[in-house]
């Protein structure tokens, strides 16, 4: 029966039967160490016959092969155990050298990314490079836990969408048997249709954005955590309802993978259960007084203020997760709700210095979405609309919520330099393949 690399310490003793890559082999005082990758980590097996080391001639890394031996407690050994007296069968030669040294650590200073992602599909095979994909799957692991222990119900919409639901330019556009049609965006509209339904959803999908922008910030295609809640009292109880979401998840995955977590160096996470809350006004006077730069005339907080008032927020407040509130009116979209005639009831999560969403509360109201719709240049009688205004016709409660960027959460929570070392195979301007 196959053993897995973890459980090598409860068979000290026995011979055991491993399967998985040869991941590393070496010479050493007449004896050939080699490593074997499986799911679970790494066994170093020590080979002391001529004829076992002969079956490794002309083999490279990632030679998919048996081993059984004898496991033996070696504290120098990965897992602090090794296996003896191996026995060798290969399964799947590989003659071909690695375009990458995957035994090592790989670059990802920015003029080593092309090279990185070009070899994809070897490099993720580096322990480090697959730790970062095994944290992102907890997080989302985490995230929807959270969200199904808070009644949510989880939907999935569609990709391939008539209009774009946020309005302006920069949507993919294609043929769709002779329609005009586009990739989505977001869900926005679906979602809010279901809040009618079932009251609370969310959805983890992708979405797609045709910014012409090559940053360490964007991408073409981004996966999304979009949350919906219905009959809330206030937009205080969606920004409370993503507050707790971040907490949790964030403190989970430290208490769950702290060993993956430092291994990686990631930066412990610096966080309170509830988060300061600064007005974008607030934010661009602290920002001057201290700077002595004076951002008030911009719309939106500046890459600048973001990272500068987590800081702050890290040292005076205990907590470097912050909420931007009273967004301004020119920011604002046709289904959120205004607070003023300054401000939209809406506020931007701040981590680490970048914005993870965009927390609104949604219109309810028939009439007045029609009135904000035609404001913003949109026709609210095209028919890409016509069933997401039917479900506002027919009775939507009040309701709120957001689109958060899973990419982004992953790199801050690792403490990665550019959110496409969050994404598996990332598309930017560039970049199609692999």
């Amino acid at each position: 029966m196959r053993l897995l690399s973890n459980e090598l310490q409860d068979h000290i003793g026995e011979t055991v039967h491993l399967e998985g890559w040869l991941h590393k082999k070496r010479l050493l005082g007449g004896l050939t160490f080699i490593n074997l990758r499986d799911r679970k980590g790494i066994v170093q097996a020590v080979i002391d016959d001529k004829a076992e080391a002969d079956k490794l001639k002309g083999m490279q890394i990632g030679t998919v092969m048996v081993i059984d031996g004898k496991v033996v407690s070696e504290p120098r050994a990965p897992g602090g155990a090794e296996l003896h007296d191996a026995k060798l069968e290969i399964m799947v030669p590989v003659e071909f050298e690695p375009p990458i040294e995957i035994d090592k650590p790989l670059s990802h200073k920015p003029e080593n990314l092309d090279t990185l992602f070009e070899h994809r599909a070897i490099g993720l095979r580096n322990l480090d490079e697959a730790k970062v994909f095994l944290i992102r799957s907890n997080l989302l692991r985490l995230i929807r836990q959270f969200l199904y222990e808070h009644d949510f119900v989880e939907i999935q919409t569609p990709k391939l969408v008539a209009n774009a639901a946020e309005g302006g330019a920069e949507v993919f556009k294609l043929d769709y048997f002779g329609k005009p049609a586009s990739l989505a965006q977001s869900p926005q509209l679906y979602k809010q249709v279901m809040v009618g339904v079932f009251e609370r959803v969310f959805e983890i999908g992708p979405a797609f954005r045709a910014e012409p922008s090559a940053t360490t910030r964007h991408v073409s295609e981004v996966t999304m955590l979009d949350i919906e809640m219905a009959f809330i009292n206030s937009h205080e109880d969606v920004l409370n309802m993503v507050q707790d979401m971040l907490y949790y998840t964030v403190t989970k995955i430290w208490e769950q993978y702290s060993s993956e977590l430092k291994q990686l160096r990631a930066p412990e996470p610096v966080l309170k259960p509830q988060f300061p809350r600064y007005s974008m006004k607030q934010i661009h006077e602290m920002y001057q007084a201290a700077n002595k730069v004076d951002m008030s005339g911009e719309i939106d907080l500046t890459p600048d203020e973001e990272r500068w008032i987590c800081e702050y927020a890290k040292e005076h407040d205990g907590c470097e997760a912050v909420f931007a509130t009273d967004l301004p009116k020119p920011k604002m979209k046709f289904y959120h709700m205004s607070k003023d005639d300054d401000a939209a009831l809406s506020a931007d999560l701040l981590f680490r210095g970048l914005e993870l969403a965009t927390v609104p509360q949604r219109e309810h109201r028939y009439d007045k979405l029609i009135d904000q719709m035609k404001a913003s240049g949109l026709k609210p009688d095209d028919e890409s609309y016509r069933f997401y205004l039917q479900a506002f016709k027919h009775g939507l409660p009040p309701h709120g919520g957001c689109g958060f960027g899973i990419d982004r959460l992953v790199e801050k929570t690792i403490g990665l330099g550019n959110i496409k070392e969050a994404i598996l195979f990332p598309r930017d301007i560039n970049r199609l393949t692999p």
